[in-house]
């Protein structure tokens, strides 16, 4: 199986461990990921904010090379990548005139744009593949299935689930033996874009999101952007810091998960790398396993 394949700038940096564990997954699944050549940054989150023309030309540029690779998909886990991509294909195909300035910007034709496909929907195309492959069931696990804005929003670019009752995600966790929790949170805004210039106001919105998710009793978040995860998960201390019985919450990328219920190596999927560390859920699981398997009384 054959996919295009966008990692990103996050992917390289800030979220190793989302690359770790989708590139450890894949590999144990038997998928290809092409990876598109000479690939640049998306411009999320500031080309689209700044130039118009820009924030399309620069993931139009992606897209071009990815049809000339004759690549007619592309996985971008980012969810800021995906949104710039399918945005940009979103718009070149809905305006000819954009269209035509973009390809004389990049200097190439453009054709019809690759389909851009984020994680979650990744995932759920790969459950058949990923089900037999179980064999550490997360049972008795609970999670809280965190959307955020870009994996749902603008609904007219993503056209991925529905906008205000989203099932992937715990369609995906539930596949793999966990149990997806109902809470009030999950696709509301941890406010990452001004994760640095009104942090106080991301601290506030992300505590919010915490508190929400530990009062319908998960133990732990589940995501599918890098933004989401720096915010809840390097942020969490801050966040948790005079908040009485307010206990550290691990923050888990999809791709994690996943591994997890298919034994895949903890390290080798970067769960090390975590700011919350994941070493207490880690012996649950393990010791849950073991009992599961009668090695425990």
């Amino acid at each position: 199986m054959r996919f295009g394949y966008y990692p990103g700038c996050s992917l390289h940096a800030t979220a190793r461990e989302f690359s770790e564990s989708l590139l450890t997954l894949v590999k144990a699944l038997d998928v290809q990921l092409d990876e598109v050549e000479d690939w640049a940054c998306c411009g999320a989150s500031s080309a689209h904010a700044t130039n118009h023309l820009l924030g399309v030309a620069l993931p139009a540029r992606t897209l071009a090379i990815a049809e000339g690779q004759g690549l007619d998909n592309i996985v971008a886990p980012c969810a800021a990548c995906y949104g710039r991509l399918a945005g940009a294909a979103h718009e070149i195909e809905g305006d000819a005139a954009l269209k035509g300035q973009v390809a004389e910007i990049l200097k190439r034709p453009l054709g019809t744009p690759p389909e851009i496909i984020n994680v979650v929907g990744f995932l759920q195309s790969l459950l058949p593949e990923i089900q037999p492959r179980v064999v550490k069931p997360l049972d008795g696990l609970k999670v809280a299935c965190y959307y955020g804005c870009l994996l749902l929003r603008p609904h007219k670019v993503t056209r991925f689930d529905d906008r205000e009752q989203p099932e992937s995600m715990e369609q995906v966790c539930a596949a793999v033996g966990a149990t997806p929790v109902a809470w009030n949170k999950r696709i509301e805004c941890c406010g990452a874009g001004f994760s640095l210039s009104r942090t106080g106001s991301v601290i506030r919105m992300g505590r919010e999101i915490l508190d929400d998710a530990r009062a319908a009793g998960a133990e732990a978040v589940v995501v599918g952007c890098p933004m989401c995860h720096s915010n809840l998960d390097m942020r969490q201390p801050a966040m948790n810091r005079g908040q009485a019985g307010a206990g550290a919450l691990p923050v888990l990328y999809i791709t994690e998960l996943v591994g997890l219920a298919m034994g895949l190596d903890p390290k080798a999927m970067g769960l090390q790398r975590h700011y919350v560390s994941t070493q207490p859920l880690l012996d649950r699981l393990s010791t849950a396993v073991a009992v599961a398997e009668g090695e425990v009384s």
